[in-house]
């Protein structure tokens, strides 16, 4: 009986492996909470404050050439270095002292800026580099940054968590708002396990994996809502598994498209493209995941609690 209930509801069986599917992302993001909360997160300079320096050389050049040349200017702190593109481009990040004042601070940083940049190009004349870019933010406009950015996650997930309520039912809700936190939380344990920086860009991917994930949940809680009505008769089980397959070619091939670009993008792209679309390489593969294996289960445990009270 349940082989014929199985294929009369659609080719997979979905909600039959809720339970492996469900505690194995309780696990994903139990696991991804304790490393952060462990390691915690590596910001930007937009965040933590300081100095960003892009150099192209014309020539071959090491890391450990421009370092020698970092190294000497005794002003900078926390000096890092990240190579991409040919190998020939570096962004030097640092920070500087602080003043007693805004001004006398940025009076300080900019000094530090000449400073490198005359360093490199006088030093390192030889292998023809050429400054394409400097950004400096100041330690309180990254604290603000910071707060703000974290605040527009916040508000984001209250104001779904609010439409989904009223578009659907009370019922439908939580399902999508822990789908969205499902996802945000793995993508950015694994951003920051691979070693790379938080910034307003990355921020604002992740908030863009939170539309993308909503779309794709709210076109699966549709099709269950019609699916509902076409199948009175049948169980909130038989109903989830039948729309999630009449959905689940839609979902591989709308997936599947956006997954091919941004891994396009990450594989050619370099600097905080290749971040940006690393990023939304993992966020649409949980995105997809949990819209079947989060979502929607959390509406079969909502109507469980529901019968049994």
């Amino acid at each position: 009986m349940k082989k014929t209930q199985t294929e009369n509801s659609g080719k997979f069986d979905f909600v039959g492996k809720v339970g492996f599917f469900g505690g194995l992302s309780v696990l994903f993001v139990v696991v991804s909470l304790i490393y952060l909360a462990i390691h915690g997160v590596t910001y930007g300079i937009d965040f933590s404050g300081g100095t960003e320096l892009q150099v192209k050389f014309a020539q071959p050049t090491t890391m450990e050439q421009v370092r020698v040349v970092a190294d000497k200017q005794k002003s900078l702190i926390n000096v890092d270095m990240q190579a991409f593109g040919e190998g020939n481009e570096f962004i030097i990040r640092f920070q500087t002292g602080h003043g007693s004042t805004d001004k006398e601070t940025n009076e300080i940083q900019n000094k530090a800026v000449i400073s490198l940049r005359d360093a490199i190009t006088t030093e390192l004349s030889a292998n023809q580099p050429e400054i394409r870019r400097v950004d400096s933010v100041g330690p309180q406009v990254g604290a603000e940054l910071k707060r703000n950015g974290f605040l527009a996650v916040f508000y984001c997930l209250l104001v779904i968590l609010i439409y989904v309520a009223l578009r659907f039912d009370y019922k439908y809700a939580p399902g999508a708002v822990v789908c969205l936190v499902h996802d945000a939380i793995i993508t950015l344990a694994i951003f920051v396990l691979t070693g790379r920086e938080v910034n307003v860009p990355i921020l604002a991917a992740i908030l863009t994996l939170i539309g993308y994930s909503l779309n794709d949940t709210i076109v699966v809680f549709d099709r269950i809502r019609e699916t509902e009505h076409k199948f009175k008769d049948k169980g909130i089980g038989f109903v989830i598994n039948r729309a999630i397959n009449d959905m689940f070619e839609r979902t591989l091939i709308t997936s599947g498209t956006v997954f091919v670009s941004a891994l396009s993008l990450f594989i050619f792209a370099g600097g905080v493209v290749s971040d940006i679309a690393f990023a939304m390489v993992i966020g649409i593969s949980f995105g997809t995941y949990s819209s079947i294996y989060v979502a929607a289960p959390m509406i079969l445990m909502i109507d469980k609690f529901k019968k049994s009270h």
